[in-house]
């Protein structure tokens, strides 16, 4: 299986110099946990949901309120200022397989799906384990079907 198999094809995207408060918005709404940062359609960074709580301190917080008047904390700061440089990218030709061993070796969430340097997707964690759970639930059931015990 490829990346391209299981990647998620709609990414919501921020630029350096976007602030934060952008990127909260994104993860709070969109129910995302990784935002890559693109400058000249080419990835530059990456915020993921725990970059965020880090920078979320009591020095460096104004208060936003919301339609239903819940309160979050949100930076004045801009993207370039918390985002990880020197992003690892996977091409969407290559083996979901070693994309999953990158992410597991390197301790990551997520890897931005780039080709010829264009952003054309992510892969997260998430994306694998919904493959798993697929590929797990076939196999148990070709199992049952074939009378297999293993």
């Amino acid at each position: 299986m490829k990346v391209k198999d299981l990647m998620t094809e709609k990414v919501y995207t921020v630029g350096p110099d976007d602030p934060v408060d952008k990127v909260f918005v994104l993860f709070h709404y969109e129910g995302i946990r990784h935002v890559p940062v693109v400058e000249k359609k080419k990835v530059v960074g990456i915020v993921s949901d725990r970059d965020m709580k880090k920078i979320l301190g009591p020095k460096t917080q104004t208060t936003l309120k919301s339609g239903n008047d819940k309160q979050f904390n949100i930076s004045p700061r801009k993207v370039r200022t918390i985002m990880r440089r020197n992003v690892l990218t996977v091409g969407p030709e290559e083996l979901s397989s070693d994309a999953a061993a990158i992410m597991a070796k390197r301790k990551i969430g997520c890897l931005p799906v780039a080709k010829n340097g264009r952003l054309v997707g992510i892969l997260s964690a998430t994306d694998i384990l919904k493959a798993y759970v697929k590929l797990s639930q076939t196999f148990q059931k070709l199992k049952k079907e074939l009378g297999i015990t293993i």
